[in-house]
């Protein structure tokens, strides 16, 4: 391997001990009992890779790296600082470089870098949600599930609200991606609304597209930096902020300006702030009642990739008479990670069952799951669906939504009197 190529593995990853702390903070350790699939196995194979020890080749080493979610909860259980992130990225771009990437993943990748090709997918995708029949289709086989993951990204019954005449405020951009614009646009209305009657001017921007996370995370940087050029470019100096309501992609676009590593990348991520972080700046204004039982789950991409914990539970107590709780091991994944619950179902759904067992086993049970991330709502909901649960994945603007139109907040203002 290359000196640059052997430095971007080893240097992040230069702190590590070996202690072990990282294991119990990881979910496919947890859910297969390997240490090649811990993070300090891990480690263990991605230095090897780097001297030379192990080659790129190797199918076993291939297995256990593509196995990792790519979650980073061992980050924030590491006492020595290990950026695990970082070096797994960089291995994972060493092995592609070797070996090419599995047709499954190049062509879902390339589907997602060509909105030629994802949009009318994803749009006649949400048609056939229309019709019901991914719902009365859900289940635990591998078909079945990702009838339930489409099903599950249906919006709430009843009529839109009107948007909240714009505040004075700062102005925001709303990121809208790719799978968030075509199957998750209810979502995007509750951020313009909660947003503008949060005081902030939301202002449209055309021309982008998928973040790249995709991309990124598979080994594909090329691809990543080509898409993250694009939206860069898209968005130029249009806001004061850039406000992204998927965790996932959050979590890429605050990375631009070390993945493409311009001037123009680092001020496009300095205004980048998820849409709860921007809420939870202004309060958020209160709204409600809304009587729900509401256990909230981390995103991983959320709290451990982007550091945000306090936000999304601000915005969810803004809400009066919902019952918030965090759902017992919340800062564990649950198996979505992006393409992963493709690429590795079975791995997948073993992880998930950790978190459908949190669920189920709550006293009293949720009437919903807030979570702040597409693929996290998706593979959530897909699960409820198929352990037959009377429980629904829903993204916390959303609630906050609910609650604002409980209140009257979207309702137009009476005319003055005489």
């Amino acid at each position: 391997m290359s000196g640059e190529g052997s430095a971007g593995i080893l240097d992040p990853l230069a702190p590590c001990v070996h202690c072990g702390f990282c294991l119990p903070a990881c979910p496919t350790y947890l859910a297969t009992g390997d240490e090649n699939d811990s993070p300090r196995g891990r480690i263990v194979l991605m230095r090897a890779l780097a001297t030379g020890d192990i080659a790129p080749t190797d199918a076993s080493l291939g297995n256990h790296l593509d196995r990792c979610l790519g979650c980073r909860g061992c980050e924030p259980a590491c006492p020595s600082g290990v950026a695990y992130g970082v070096g797994l990225a960089a291995a994972r771009r060493a092995l592609v470089e070797a070996r090419g990437l599995p047709w499954t993943a190049r062509l879902i990748l390339c589907i997602f870098a060509t909105p030629l090709l994802w949009r009318p997918l994803l749009t006649m995708a949400r048609w056939f949600r229309a019709t019901g029949i991914p719902r009365t289709l859900a289940g635990n086989g591998r078909l079945s599930f990702s009838m339930g993951m489409l099903a599950a990204t249906s919006p709430p019954r009843g009529p839109a609200a009107p948007l909240p005449p714009p505040g004075a405020g700062p102005t925001v951009a709303l990121f809208t991606g790719c799978v968030m614009d075509t199957l998750f646009p209810h979502v995007h209305d509750a951020a313009r609304r909660t947003l503008a009657a949060n005081g902030y001017r939301v202002i449209e921007v055309g021309a982008q597209g998928c973040c790249g996370a995709l991309h990124e995370h598979a080994g594909d940087h090329a691809g990543a930096v080509q898409l993250a050029r694009r939206n860069i470019a898209a968005f130029g100096d249009t806001a004061d902020f850039i406000a992204v309501d998927s965790a996932g992609c959050g979590a890429l676009l605050k990375e631009y300006a070390q993945l493409v590593g311009t001037g123009d990348a680092s001020a496009f991520s300095a205004r980048v702030m998820d849409v709860a972080e921007l809420l939870a700046a202004r309060g958020p204004r209160p709204g409600g009642p809304l009587a729900v039982d509401v256990a909230y789950d981390a995103p991983c991409h959320l709290q451990h990739a982007q550091g945000v914990q306090a936000a999304p539970l601000a915005v969810l107590r803004a809400i009066e008479g919902a019952r918030l709780r965090e759902l017992p091991g919340a800062d564990r994944c649950c198996g979505s990670a992006g393409i992963y619950s493709l690429l590795e179902p079975a791995l997948s759904r073993d992880v998930l069952a950790t978190k459908l067992a949190a669920i189920r086993d709550a006293d009293p049970m949720p009437a919903v799951v807030a979570t702040g991330n597409p693929g996290c709502l998706m593979q959530i909901g897909a699960g409820l669906i198929a352990d037959g649960l009377p429980v629904r994945a829903a993204h916390p603007v959303e609630l906050l939504d609910a609650a604002y139109q409980s209140d009257g907040v979207y309702d137009p203002p009476a005319p003055a009197s005489r």
